[in-house]
């Protein structure tokens, strides 16, 4: 079992940044990927609707006999997580905005989170910033627009600078000095997003921590790719796989980069 795949899926293209955490920290690891782009943004849909689709992506991974699976989306974290954990028996990891930290860091006692409508108004984001903001000033933005122009692959276009700048300066008005990106999409417009806020205002996103729970895991539940510890198989040999259900050349498109070897698939789901 233990050279099976991690599982992970995102409403789109989006948790692939969290997918390059865990494979930078577990490069021996096999991975199966799903971006249900045709479903993109969760952010924008009903409870109900997430739970669904969740529910269908966890199936799918499930079918390829995936040993455990990332939630790589804020939204379906905190709307879905707690029926799949009920519902499934396999490990989950989630994603949730990285309240936490920021608040332990920030020094002007300001912080901004720009996340998706479904995340702001979920009842565990509530829980978590009551839990770690009671004195500390908290300016939400829905981002809304910025997913379906990644999904769209307009991911540097005029459009996305100005949302950016629509969502971001009334933070830098509020005196923030941290910022957490609380949606899998956004870590691929930091470079964007710095130019606008700063470098006195720090960055946070979940992707680290994510890769480090998803390790814990493995290592709890006796996952880890037993023959990759031994040392008979080479990173070369490690199978990492995508699957899309719209069209597959934006995905290809953001694992440009990837030095690793990858496949990637158009999939009805």
């Amino acid at each position: 079992m233990n050279s099976q795949s991690i599982g992970i899926f995102d409403s789109g293209i989006g948790g692939t940044s969290i997918w390059r955490e865990i494979t930078s920290l577990l490069p021996c690891e096999n991975t199966i990927y799903l971006a249900d782009s045709k479903n993109a943004p969760y952010g924008e849909k009903s409870k109900e609707k997430i739970i669904e689709f969740s529910i269908k992506n966890t199936e799918l991974l499930l079918e390829k006999e995936c040993k455990l699976i990332v939630v790589a989306c804020n939204t379906a974290t905190t709307n879905a997580i707690e029926t799949l954990r009920n519902k499934y028996n396999v490990p989950f990891i989630g994603i949730e905005p990285a309240i936490k930290p920021a608040a332990l860091q920030t020094q002007t006692n300001s912080i901004g989170i720009l996340a998706t409508k479904g995340t702001l108004s979920s009842s565990l984001f509530s829980e978590t910033s009551e839990k770690f903001t009671s004195n500390i000033k908290v300016i939400e933005r829905e981002g809304k627009g910025i997913v379906k122009l990644i999904e769209n692959g307009n991911l540097h276009s005029d459009k996305m600078t100005s949302l950016l700048q629509k969502y971001l300066n009334p933070m830098i008005e509020e005196d923030i000095d941290c910022l957490v990106l609380g949606c899998t999409h956004y870590p691929y417009l930091i470079p964007q997003i710095q130019k606008i806020i700063g470098d006195s205002v720090k960055i946070i996103d979940s992707g680290l921590a994510v890769a480090k729970q998803t390790n814990a895991i493995l290592e709890k539940y006796q996952l880890r790719n037993l023959t990759a510890n031994r040392g008979s198989l080479s990173v070369a040999e490690v199978k990492h796989q995508f699957y899309i259900n719209t069209n597959k050349e934006v995905l290809k498109s953001i694992l440009s980069d990837v030095t690793s070897s990858f496949y990637v698939d158009e999939l009805e789901f």
